[in-house]
């Protein structure tokens, strides 16, 4: 199955751009909504493994959908775009845990970087957590010398 990424934003013409381009570059499934809450609902019951959020949103903007996702689960990195952005909106995002703040228009590579650079880095905390977990476990009489010495 794949993996499967969410993109809320209020203009109709960029959740189709987006979702076109995520399609078309990525091995990725784009998920659409124009509605934060929906988009929670979303996270709540499917795997998502990334979500793209505009800043300005209806009901909640894109920092208070960004804490929500946390809420749900801190795992998942979120992206948040902005048509009229500003520094301190992009220090916030980060701030909250955010992954990346772009703003737009943006270039087709540079929203593509942010969602591979994103995906990896997910993948590389879990395999780092799954390896902690196996090595506290592990038989230490079994293991190689170089790896003893590293610990």
């Amino acid at each position: 199955m794949k993996e499967r990424l969410l993109i809320v934003d209020n203009e109709p013409e960029m959740l189709e751009l987006m979702s076109i381009l995520i399609r078309g570059n990525t091995p990725y499934e784009p998920l659409v909504t124009n509605n934060p809450l929906e988009a929670l609902d979303i996270v709540r019951k499917d795997c998502i493994s990334l979500v793209i959020a505009e800043m300005k949103l209806p009901v909640i903007d894109g920092i208070q959908l960004l804490e929500k996702i946390r809420e749900i689960d801190s795992n998942i990195p979120v992206i948040i775009t902005a048509a009229y952005g500003t520094a301190e909106h992009g220090l916030e995002t980060m701030k909250k845990g955010g992954f990346d703040y772009i703003t737009k228009p943006f270039r087709k590579e540079q929203l593509l970087f942010s969602i591979e650079k994103a995906l990896n880095m997910t993948k590389l905390k879990s395999e780092n957590i799954q390896l902690r977990e196996w090595f506290k476990t592990a038989d230490r009489k079994n293991l190689p010398v170089d790896i003893l010495l590293a610990t």
